[in-house]
């Protein structure tokens, strides 16, 4: 008969509570939450992936970028954490439905790309063309590092720039098809920062909540502009600001929409 030498735990004194193990505790519910998480994930995708479908390998890129956001989301404020759950439909299928207004693009321009949308997710699709190239404009060192390792994983062509948007014109080398940002700045504003990539050439994509035309109205007061309208496949009252051409209505007018 074999005979455990391992001594016994202690006794408690008089009073003294039992010593709960936190990890086992809260494991169930880590456990519990992980699958919700990954079946909410799955189901998200699905819709996503129905709203702006794409190939396989576009899809595993994406898969390994989801992935690697969910990581560093715990120690980087990427997304908006309420946002996670619709994060393919919410973030993902919004970057994506871009492709199809500039379906000849081969070079783009991200301002103020944050966690990657829609400049990694652009480049996730745009990796498998030959001759592509997405620009990443960053302010903010860990994201921009996070930017770095998502092209990384996901096996993207990108180039990351750590600036200032109102920086960005001079960091990016090479002509530029398509520029466009998401929930960086009011649209006055927006429209000085790309109006020196539009007036090269580049057409302008920006993404708008539902106060859209309250926006327009605020940017013409700044810019001449014909603006075309597209509404956001996603849903949510999102729309897209197409801009082919960008002119001051004020010469005494900032770089950022605002008079000097």
């Amino acid at each position: 008969m074999n005979v455990s030498t391992r001594k016994p735990p202690p006794a408690r004194r008089k009073g003294e509570r039992r010593s709960e193990n936190p990890f086992r505790k809260a494991s169930g519910k880590t456990i519990s939450s992980i699958k919700t998480t990954s079946h909410v994930l799955a189901s998200d995708k699905a819709a996503a992936l129905a709203l702006t479908p794409v190939s396989r390998e576009t899809e595993a890129r994406l898969d390994r970028y989801v992935g690697l956001l969910l990581e560093w989301q715990a120690k980087t404020n990427l997304v908006a954490p309420s946002t996670l759950p619709n994060l393919w439909t919410r973030h993902i299928s919004d970057s994506l439905q871009l492709m199809a207004l500039a379906p000849s693009a081969r070079n783009w321009a991200d301002l103020g790309s944050g966690g990657g949308f829609p400049g990694v997710v652009l480049a996730c699709a745009l990796a498998d063309i030959s001759a592509t190239m997405v620009h990443l404009v960053e302010r903010n060192a860990k994201k921009a590092a996070f930017l770095r390792e998502a092209l990384r994983v996901t096996g993207s062509r990108g180039n990351v720039h750590l600036a200032d948007i109102g920086e960005s014109v001079d960091r990016i080398v090479g002509s530029v098809d398509c520029v466009t940002a998401r929930a960086v700045a009011p649209l006055h504003q927006l429209i000085g920062f790309v109006e020196p990539l539009v007036k090269l050439g580049a057409k302008a994509l920006l993404l708008k909540g539902q106060d859209v035309e309250d926006e327009l109205t605020e940017a013409t007061k700044y810019w001449n502009i014909t603006p075309h309208l597209h509404p956001s496949r996603t849903g949510g009252q999102g729309w897209i600001v197409e801009l082919d051409r960008i002119e001051r209505r004020n010469q005494s007018a900032t770089a950022d929409g605002t008079r000097a």
